[in-house]
């Protein structure tokens, strides 16, 4: 069963960078990776292949603060350092890939965060 819902994820995550690269108009992508115990994001500029900035719970000054990595208030962390860390790099355009997680939870509360911390998408 595992390996199946593994597939469908990833399945569904080559759907959404389809799309992405569709409606792209030379913005960085946002991509997001959520696991049990952690969650992490990161800026990638695709017509050069490189992290532009990047943002996790494993990072000293988010872990210190958050009781543990896999919960919404983590998530919210995560998206505020990561729009920071952007707007640091003149970054305020993304497109958001959400990798093939559902749009709910998690991911959306990190979305959220990122836009109020200064993210465009």
């Amino acid at each position: 069963m595992a390996k199946d819902r593994q597939s469908s994820r990833k399945a569904r995550g080559k759907r959404v960078r389809y799309k992405i690269r569709q409606v792209r108009q030379d913005r960085p992508r946002l991509s997001i990776y959520r696991s049990s115990c952690n969650i992490y994001a990161q800026i990638i500029d695709d017509t050069q292949g490189r992290t532009l900035a990047s943002a996790s719970t494993l990072e000293k000054e988010i872990k210190d603060s958050i009781q543990s990595g896999g919960n919404k208030d983590a998530a919210i962390a995560v998206g505020k350092l990561i729009a920071k860390k952007a707007l640091e790099k003149k970054i305020s355009a993304v497109v958001f890939d959400r990798g093939g997680f559902l749009y709910h939870g998690r991911v959306r509360v990190l979305a959220e965060a990122a836009r109020e911390g200064g993210l465009d998408f």
